[in-house]
């Protein structure tokens, strides 16, 4: 039989995380796990590879996959024991489960293993499991790809800005007489001399009216420090996310966080809508938008800084987002840099477009072969390159 009925416990069996208080962690190799993300790196490991490893306590639901040693920490859950699974299918399979619904925490979300237990599921023959981890992987390695090809541009671009407008060697640097730093023919303006300034608005959430709307609706958390913001079907997920009001603004608006986390600057790539954390720029000169982007993005220590509230809160008004000072070049090299980085940009938008089109792909397949509604067993499948080191090490559990 492909598919046998089985419970959780005979797919893979979790254990806590280890104690690591931060000030005992010194810098090594090894990545120290958290509930979501990677935490630090440290000079001894807990666990061998691979790894996979889910919140317990806090963040409940995301899934991490680890492909080195490393030091799960005492917020997660970690693959002790796969059953003789296969570690990636084991991967995907948590993705799936929702494991924020086994919450037994009453203040802080707690993952209650006793209901995982003897979760009544479906497991599909060690080859089946292999074939599945290699279809998703391959989406995952695209993605990843592309993120690598999009850190990679961005630095390019970001480099050539730097050596221009920060080192100030530009085409023809050498003819230009400076007055006090600044190369004649440049000026020193407001960042609100740049364009319009338009002040987000969250909607009253008791008014149905302004809800399920035309627009996209931007938070913080959906700029991400990314190049540019894409409506996905993530963000398409929380309530009134598509609101409907008359402060609309434009594609390729430069979105500045000014509230919270300071200094997120993000480009529109649809006509949208932001909340009242997030003061975006409608440019007067659509050409100026690569230049624009770095000069603003340059400013994020002093958006924090200026914004300060507190020991960690920024609280930047638009009158003093707008009042930030910076250096306008002449218009002919602002030109010549959109000619330079205009391209670049471009392949970025493709790029990220391309990510949320394949995510969406692989989270169709994802729930459909979890489930075996998507029959795979006839299929000749060979093997992306992430998957050929996902094989665990014998002994799981190291000694440090």
């Amino acid at each position: 039989m492909e598919w046998r009925k089985d419970i959780f416990n005979n797919l893979v069996q979790l254990k806590r995380g280890y104690d690591l208080p931060e000030s005992q962690i010194i810098k090594g190799e090894f990545p120290v796990v958290a509930s979501t993300t990677i935490k630090a790196f440290h000079n001894s490991y807990k666990v061998n590879p691979p790894c996979v490893v889910t919140g317990r306590s806090g963040s409940l639901g995301s899934v991490q996959y680890i492909n080195s040693k490393c030091w799960p920490l005492n917020t997660t859950l970690y693959s002790k024991d796969n059953q003789g699974n296969f570690p990636k299918y084991i991967y995907y399979y948590l993705k799936t489960i929702h494991l924020e619904n086994f919450n037994s925490g009453a203040g802080v979300p707690t993952l209650n293993q006793n209901h995982l237990h003897k979760l009544e599921i479906k497991i599909p023959a060690l080859s089946i499991q292999k074939k599945i981890a290699s279809i998703l992987s391959a989406y995952d390695d695209l993605i990843e790809n592309n993120n690598r090809r999009i850190a990679l541009l961005e630095k390019m671009a970001e480099e050539i800005y730097r050596e221009w407008f920060v080192r100030m060697r530009f085409p023809g640097h050498e003819k230009i007489k400076f007055h006090k730093g600044v190369p004649e023919g440049w000026k020193v303006n407001r960042l609100g001399s740049l364009g319009v300034v338009i002040t987000g608005k969250t909607p009253p959430t008791n008014i149905s009216k302004y809800y399920n709307g035309k627009y996209f609706f931007i938070k913080t958390p959906d700029m991400h420090d990314n190049v540019f913001i894409f409506q996905t079907d993530e963000t398409l997920t929380e309530d009134g996310i598509r609101s409907h009001s008359s402060q609309t603004i434009p594609p390729n608006s430069i979105s500045v966080s000014c509230i919270g986390t300071g200094g997120i600057v993000s480009i529109t790539t649809s006509i949208c809508q932001t909340n009242q954390q997030i003061n975006s720029i409608v440019l007067n000169s659509g050409e100026d938008l690569e230049w624009a982007f770095f000069t603003i993005r340059n400013l994020k220590e002093t958006i924090r800084l200026f914004g300060a509230t507190g020991a960690t809160m920024t609280n930047l008004s638009k009158g003093k987002l707008c009042s930030l000072k910076i250096f306008m070049p002449n218009k002919e090299l602002r030109d010549e840099y959109h000619q330079q980085t205009y391209p670049i940009f471009n392949q970025i938008r493709f790029l990220m477009s391309s990510n949320i089109k394949a995510k969406k792909s692989r989270n169709l397949l994802l729930s459909r072969l979890i489930t075996g509604k998507l029959s795979i067993e006839d299929l000749d499948i060979h093997f992306p390159p992430s998957m050929l080191d996902s094989e665990p090490v014998e002994d799981k559990e190291a000694n440090a």
